[in-house]
């Protein structure tokens, strides 16, 4: 038996959420949820936009599945994501990119990871207005954060036989800031020669990802440039509709759909619970289940190969429930045929 936190999240993060959870348990894999809500986004004021019951709950038990959670545009609370990610020291975010069979894209061939620092940059939130009409933000970036990463990233890529990694940057402008961070990526590098290491600049990085995708196995970046790369790679695929992400530190891990929270269908039964899955399948592998894993990828794939119980982002006509239903059975197939063979 596992415990899990449970953040449904804003808008048709609920629903996505109890799909996962139904498929989760289809595998029989046992988990005992702690649910905890958000207030409602009009509810949030600037000095609590943090809960403390979620903190004390992930705290608890150490993991967590996440919705999507809205984030004001301009005004309003800071992002509740990355407030997450900085109190509970969640340092790595990883997104693995894959292509799904059936989902028709303008690229056959995309297998990516991408792995981005979650703690500093440009999100540590460090802005001021100066005098009126000039507003000054502050990047930060530190070189034990660097090395964190960049040690992560060579790892990950060791255990899961990744080959090459590709350090992004702007160190042609950013001279002092990105020139850190590359040091401590070649410094950590030399500790990994199994590991191919190579570096772009994140323009042409950008370019050469819409051109040939399939040229790259895993990609390190800074968490700006990490946040828009990885919504860029999600697009080669079919959208962040169909992409997992996981915030990970040394204590605690944060699982999550990356996608909005899309409040024009929350509530309609039409929301595309795949990303939460793929997400959740994360964290079974981070939960020692890699079987169960295993088991909902493959009913995804087969799904999305068959193409007649899709939901309306894919061009089908199945609710959020009919969806769901699908995967469960699938799930449940699957699962009983392992039992069987084993």
């Amino acid at each position: 038996m596992h415990r899990v936190t449970l953040l449904p999240g804003d808008g048709i993060g609920p629903e996505v959420a109890a799909a996962a959870q139904r498929i989760i348990a289809a595998t029989g894999v046992r988990i005992e949820w702690e649910e905890v809500k958000a207030e409602p986004v009009t509810d949030r004021r600037q000095e609590r936009y943090l809960q403390e019951e979620w903190l004390e709950s992930i705290r608890r038990n150490r993991v967590a599945l996440k919705g999507p959670m809205a984030t004001p545009v301009a005004h309003g609370h800071r992002s509740l994501n990355v407030a997450l990610r900085q109190t509970l020291e969640l340092y790595a975010n990883l997104r693995p990119v894959r292509n799904l069979p059936g989902v028709k894209t303008r690229f056959d061939n995309v297998d990516l990871v991408i792995v981005r620092e979650n703690t500093e940059d440009l999100y540590s939130g460090l802005e001021h207005t100066v005098v009126p009409g000039v507003v000054e933000g502050l990047k930060i970036v530190t070189e034990k954060a660097s090395l964190r990463i960049a040690r992560f990233a060579f790892e990950y890529a060791r255990r899961h036989g990744r080959r090459r990694i590709c350090a992004i940057h702007k160190a042609n402008i950013m001279k002092l800031a990105d020139g850190l961070f590359l040091t401590c990526c070649r410094r950590v590098a030399q500790e990994y020669p199994d590991i191919e290491y190579s570096e772009l600049i994140v323009d042409n990085a950008c370019m050469q990802l819409v051109i040939k995708p399939e040229s790259f196995d895993m990609l390190l970046l800074q968490n700006l440039f990490g946040d828009i790369v990885s919504d860029l790679c999600a697009g080669l695929v079919g959208g962040l509709g169909v992409v997992p992400g996981a915030n990970l530190g040394d204590e605690y891990a944060v699982f999550e759909a990356v996608h909005g929270t899309a409040p024009d269908i929350a509530g309609k039964n039409q929301a595309n619970p795949t990303a939460i899955t793929l997400s959740a399948t994360l964290m079974l592998e981070h939960l020692g289940e890699s079987g169960a894993a295993a088991v909902i990828r493959s009913a995804l794939a087969a799904i999305y190969q068959d193409g007649r119980r899709l939901t309306r982002d894919f061009a089908g006509t199945a609710s959020t429930t009919e969806f769901t239903d699908t995967v469960v059975a699938a799930v449940e197939k699957a699962a009983a045929a392992r039992q069987v063979g084993a």
